[in-house]
């Protein structure tokens, strides 16, 4: 296995040394190497990089790297999967949801999600908790996104600005159609941001529409267009969102076709440098007039956004006032609670509540019976019931059965009844085994170590005590009581 093979397998001839490169010699005794390998020894070669373009042909030619396999992000279904994996052995509340954490990290890699049970795992033994909960999740999941949290703010006039600056990307980004739903919203620095408005997409997009971008741009444009509007001025607070901004709507001209000036065609600079296969005398492939329409397009785009985002926040000025406002009472605004300021609903709890109408008018029941939460009288119900006698099936209406005459017994009699076996008139006597209840002897025995800890680091072996006291408890380890 050769990992990142483009650091020796890069195109030929780009680079300023020529035949005597010495990452060149290094790929032609790997072509030498690959075509000499003998074909019996049952060796498999493989490779990984996240730059195929810039391989040069002659590693991808039929008989050596001539199989590629695309490993792309996971979807929402595998990151749950992926979420079980880097779950198992740690234990977890009852209130975690594994499902609404595979839709909350759209993006996530397989590192990333394992980065996040493992954050989780810790912020829980910090915390001296014996299980991990959702808040735990949650706090790995902004750690991951956000950055650490930082001291806050001390100068008021700079948290006005920074609540006000938020307030507008989330505003504008809640009364959007097309926009990524407001995930949280802070004015406590996280990372290199003096505040955080964080989206939360509902569901993988791999497809955007010339809209949604569009609805992109006046979210990013909101927190700049507050400022001119609240105070009059403008900050370097905004220099990202900028940046984003002209990159997407020039983006929307030059790659993607989006505009009727330019029209569908494709303009996008090659940035390769030239060690990746750059000519350095090669330029734009576009004329000036070209270039002059680029930015005119890409010009006009902003604008318009610009304004667009301008009308709404003046529309909804009083939203904008309640939201800054509660950021500088609180300094973290949850969904929940910016949604609760708006008025609005949260688009996911009605859908799910939708969900369950449907399903109730279906005769499906809400939580099926291997998700059901457990309950010890449903498993001693279950267990009484397994050990009863089965019943004779009753005969339908059109059968006649003959039943058996019974001999006519008085009360005060205390012989035994031939059928019962039982003194008349005493009730009959469960001849049954009664359960006997699991002794907590063992679990009072096993030493109180920190579970976290145990999934975390590998030291099992409380576990393994406690296995081991059950087979000389019981002769063997494979009982339902063990």
């Amino acid at each position: 296995f050769i990992d990142e093979i483009d650091a020796v397998g890069r195109k030929r001839g780009s680079g300023m040394g020529g035949g005597h490169d010495e990452r060149e010699q290094t790929l032609n005794q790997i072509l030498v190497e690959m075509d000499g390998f003998e074909t019996g020894t049952n060796v498999i070669v493989l490779a990984a990089t996240n730059r195929p373009d810039v391989l040069d042909p002659a590693l991808l030619r039929p008989g050596r790297f001539d199989r590629q396999v695309t490993v792309d992000l996971p979807d929402r279904q595998g990151r749950l999967e992926i979420l079980k994996i880097h779950t198992r052995g740690k234990p977890l509340a009852d209130n975690v949801d594994l499902s609404s954490l595979a839709g909350a990290t759209v993006g996530f890699s397989g590192a990333d999600i394992a980065n996040l049970a493992n954050e989780a795992a810790l912020k829980a033994a910090r915390d001296n908790k014996r299980r991990i909960e959702q808040s735990d999740f949650s706090y790995a999941f902004e750690r991951i996104i956000l950055g650490n949290e930082r001291p806050p703010l001390s100068n008021m006039e700079e948290r006005r600005v920074v609540a006000y600056h938020e307030a507008g990307h989330a505003v504008v980004s809640a009364f959007t159609p097309l926009s990524n739903p407001v995930l949280k919203v802070t004015i406590t620095p996280r990372g290199q941001a003096l505040g955080v408005t964080a989206y939360a997409p509902d569901e993988d997009i791999r497809n955007i529409s010339r809209k949604r971008i569009e609805s992109y741009l006046d979210g990013l444009l909101g927190g700049r267009v507050a400022e001119e509007i609240v105070f009059g001025d403008i900050t370097t607070g905004a220099s990202n969102d900028l940046q984003r901004v002209t990159s997407l709507a020039r983006n929307m001209v030059a790659q993607y076709g989006m505009t009727d000036a330019v029209g569908p065609m494709n303009f996008g600079d090659d940035d390769q440098q030239p060690f990746l296969g750059y000519s350095l005398s090669q330029g734009r492939k576009y004329s000036e007039e070209t270039a002059a329409k680029i930015d005119a397009e890409t010009r006009r785009i902003v604008e318009t956004a610009y304004k667009r985002t301008k009308a709404l926040l003046a529309e909804h000025r009083e939203d904008l006032e309640k939201v800054a406002q509660a950021l500088l009472d609180r300094e973290v605004l949850e969904r929940d609670e910016f949604l609760e300021i708006l008025g609005l609903q949260d688009k996911r709890a009605v859908e799910a509540a939708k969900l369950l109408d449907r399903m109730k008018d279906d005769g499906v029941p809400p939580v099926p019976p291997e998700t059901a939460p457990y309950r010890p009288e449903q498993v001693q119900e279950t267990a009484e019931a397994a050990s009863e006698e089965p019943k004779v099936a009753e005969p339908t209406p059109s059968q006649s059965v003959a039943e058996p005459e019974k001999p006519e017994v008085k009360a005060s009699d205390r012989r035994l009844h031939p059928s019962a076996q039982t003194p008349v008139g005493q009730p009959k006597q469960d001849a049954r085994p009664k359960p006997v209840p699991k002794s907590s002897e063992s679990r009072q025995n096993v030493p109180a170590a920190h579970p976290l800890f145990d999934s975390l680091f590998g030291a099992n072996n409380n576990a393994k005590n406690h296995e081991q006291k059950n087979k000389d408890d019981n002769g063997t380890s494979d009982n339902k009581d063990a």
